[in-house]
């Protein structure tokens, strides 16, 4: 019985230390951009024709 209790006290403080990182990364900035990855690839070989034109003049 004691067993059970100890996996369920350390479950839940790995669940806390979840939730603090989650809502450390929220607070950082990191879930702020949820479009442009999606659409990056779309446009990634015109950023490269862009590049490539601006270092050849």
């Amino acid at each position: 019985m004691s067993v059970i209790v100890l996996l369920i006290a350390v479950s839940v403080l790995v669940a806390a230390g979840f939730l603090v990182a989650f809502l450390w990364s929220v607070k950082s900035g990191q879930m702020d951009d949820d479009y442009t990855p999606s659409v990056r690839m779309l446009f990634d070989d015109e950023l490269k024709e862009v590049k490539q034109n601006t270092t050849k003049k």
